[in-house]
């Protein structure tokens, strides 16, 4: 049983990342959906593909690196709220990642969208993650 799918989801992608894998397969659930979505419209990876073969399904991503240093596109993904302790942020105070550019990803009452989203559409909400 896993208690944070959100952080396995995070750690599944950064030790593919450190093993230099072009794709990783992943458990899936609507919100990590929307999540790969999200890195996807972003481009912090190449694509993604959601495969219903099993009851749960999984999501298979192809990683993004650099042609000519071959690193990654990701530099870091970093955990915010976590179940212990939940994080939430209002629409005036949602943080911007490395002058803008990272992203945090929330988790609104709109739907899980970037922080610049949410701060368009003057939403707030959990923190779930950031990632530069």
């Amino acid at each position: 049983m896993n208690t944070d799918p959100i952080a396995d989801y995070l750690t599944r992608i950064r030790n593919a990342v450190a093993a230099s894998h072009r794709v990783v397969e992943i458990p899936a659930s609507n919100l990590k959906k929307q999540m790969t979505k999200i890195l996807f419209d972003q481009g912090y990876i190449l694509s993604y593909k959601f495969e219903d073969e099993t009851a749960q399904g999984t999501i298979k991503i192809a990683l993004k690196y650099d042609k000519e240093t071959k690193e990654s596109v990701i530099k870091k993904l970093q955990r915010i709220s976590k179940p212990g302790l939940r994080k939430y942020a209002g629409s005036d105070e949602l943080p911007r990642i490395l002058n803008g550019l990272g992203i945090a990803i929330i988790s609104t009452s709109h739907g899980v969208m970037t922080g610049k989203q949410a701060k368009k559409e003057k939403v707030g909400g959990e923190v779930l993650c950031y990632v530069y």
